[in-house]
């Protein structure tokens, strides 16, 4: 019987675990995946940077709520993905990166890339794995992708050595597992409990976040509210399960933003968290109003009581818990009753909601040159407006600004790097969407910075004809860092905040896509309508207000406990 190739073990693994695409950046190590890969189903997306690479499946993961899949190759290949990766494991993102690495039979010999990747990536993934015999291929992709996708999502990493995926094997000596989980456990008795403090609650508020994006619990949280007429507000991948547009969906959860959100959370009394993690986005929890009731529902049980107590904390899958809630008003009749209740709780906030945008619409109808951030990302949202339509925030204070005045209407539509923080996802994440969804509008909105990491990937976006168009607010300064000195400091350090004036768009006109110049606020619009009719990859450099200080910058200088309320006079 004929022998078969590690790396035609390696496809054949992926194409039963439904693998469409591959993202990656060529490499030696890696040969025997591209050897075999080439004729078959998976399609291999090779970008500029394997940063980029392993930002492009992350997005793909987000966007599709199934497992992306990076390729990279040994030593500088692999250390170009870490920063990726790191991103992926704080954002929970289901995730597997195969990385090539130095023969075995070569190890400590001096060999070409050599290098201990293991211990490294170790503490950033779910899971570091290592096939070191060649019939085991099949078994460790399998066994990678049921880690990435069950139970929390998370970043796994498999390497394979050159001289195992060159290895030929008898096929009767291969086991070929393909493990599907399709079942999540629902904490019945949770909901009862949390029901019961609904029912004692006058001012409840829900906010949904990553862990109901991945459940899939879009409907049936739509349907919760409406049938209780309890408040919602979404965070990090939940922006969106609900529109913004609904009547009880109030937004961001996010405090800083201009909303709702601030006086939902500090006057609350029982405060539900679906599948959202207390983080710094909360201030570690300090913004709860102290006298509320907290409930937390996480597939995770190591997140819930992290950071703040907890009242109850319910471990379960999301889509499954609501629904399960939702049974249970149904049973005992409470909808009318409920929402009855909570309206003059609503009513709170929409006012409260409106109060905060009139203060907000200074800044988001600005008609100053340079022009203001907010007044850009104002044009922008107000300009990608249909259900369908996708924005990618990438920055630091730009990326805040966004933020703040991002409409989200449908789930997996507003990508940012989440809690890590992490720059140079924009143009990544943005050529992963409209990769995905090529009949979409797809707008990145970036600081001048930023779109400095991955730059290079606008060339991709031309050359694999992915008609982006990228909003670059050019205040020719790092912002965040500048004002954030500027606070902490009360003077600037001139080396590594001023970057200076930079033509991006002549930049990327020269790489053969298209390249607008706005300086004036009422230039924006027409610039969004001109690249969007061109077809084409599109650079809007705006030349955006230096002066303007974010939220952002405000919570960096406050890092390590500086108490910067002196500056607000």
């Amino acid at each position: 019987m004929t022998k078969i190739h590690g790396g035609q073990l390696t496809v054949e693994a992926l194409i039963k675990k439904n693998v469409e695409i591959i993202f990656s950046l060529s490499g030696g190590h890696i040969f025997p995946i591209y050897d075999y890969a080439e004729n078959s189903s998976i399609k291999l997306f090779v970008t500029r940077h394997e940063q980029a690479a392993v930002f492009m499946a992350e997005a793909w993961a987000r966007m599709t709520r199934k497992t992306g899949t990076a390729l990279v190759t040994a030593g500088p290949g692999f250390g170009n993905a870490l920063t990726a990766i790191a991103n992926a494991h704080m954002a929970n993102t289901p995730l597997v990166l195969i990385s090539g690495v130095v023969g075995m039979g070569a190890n400590e010999t001096l060999d070409l890339q050599d290098m201990r990747q293991l211990p490294v990536i170790e503490p950033i993934v779910k899971k570091a794995l290592c096939c070191q015999k060649t019939e085991r291929i099949p078994e460790f992709i399998d066994m990678a992708y049921r880690i990435a996708e069950s139970d929390c999502p998370g970043p796994v990493y498999l390497e394979i050595p050159i001289d195992t995926w060159n290895g030929m094997v008898e096929p009767e000596n291969v086991k070929k597992p393909s493990t599907v989980i399709t079942s999540r456990s629902v904490d019945a008795d949770g909901a009862t409990k949390l029901l019961d403090l609904i029912k004692e609650a006058e001012k409840p508020v829900l906010i949904a976040g990553s862990g109901a994006y991945y459940s899939g619990a879009d409907e049936v949280l739509k349907s919760f509210i409406e049938q209780c007429g309890t408040p919602l507000f979404t965070a990090q991948l939940g922006r969106g399960l609900v529109s913004d547009t609904h009547p009880l969906c109030f937004e961001s959860s996010v405090v800083i933003r201009p909303g709702a959100a601030f006086d939902a959370v500090a006057g609350t009394d029982l405060l539900v968290l679906l599948g959202n993690r207390i983080s710094f986005m909360y201030a570690k929890g300090d913004v709860f109003n102290p006298a509320a009731r907290i409930v937390q529902v996480d597939i995770n049980q190591k997140e819930i009581g992290r950071n703040c107590s907890v009242d109850l904390g319910i471990v379960s899958d999301i889509k499954g818990f609501v629904a399960e809630l939702s049974r249970q008003v149904s049973a005992q009749n409470l909808s009318q009753k409920l929402t009855a209740k909570f309206s003059p709780w609503i009513e709170f906030l929409k006012t409260k909601d409106k109060e905060q945008k009139e203060m907000a619409a200074f800044n988001w109808q600005n008609n100053n040159s340079p022009i203001h951030h907010m007044r850009t990302c104002a044009e922008v949202n107000n300009f990608m407006n249909r259900e369908e339509d996708i924005i990618v925030g990438d920055g630091g204070d730009t990326q805040v600004w966004m933020s703040m005045t991002r409409t989200a209407r449908k789930a997996g539509h507003t990508l940012e790097s989440g809690l890590f923080g992490c720059l140079g996802v924009g143009l990544p994440y943005a050529c992963a969407a409209k990769l995905r969804y090529p009949d979409k509008r797809v707008c990145l909105v970036t600081g001048d910075g930023s779109i400095g990491l991955n730059f290079m990937e606008f060339e991709t976006a031309i050359r694999k004809g992915l008609p982006i168009v990228v909003v670059i607010c050019n205040d020719k300064q790092w912002g965040m860092i500048r004002h954030a000195q500027e606070v902490k400091l009360g003077r600037v350090i001139k080396e590594g905040s001023e970057i200076g004036m930079v033509d991006y768009h002549l930049a990327v006109a020269a790489l053969g896509g298209k390249g607008i110049l706005v300086e004036k606020p009422e230039e924006i619009r027409p610039a969004l309508d001109e690249a969007f009719a061109s077809g084409k990859t599109t650079c809007i450099n705006v030349i955006t207000d230096p002066v303007p200080i974010s939220p952002g910058s405000i919570a960096l200088a406050s890092m390590g406990g500086v108490d910067v309320s002196k500056f607000f006079g």
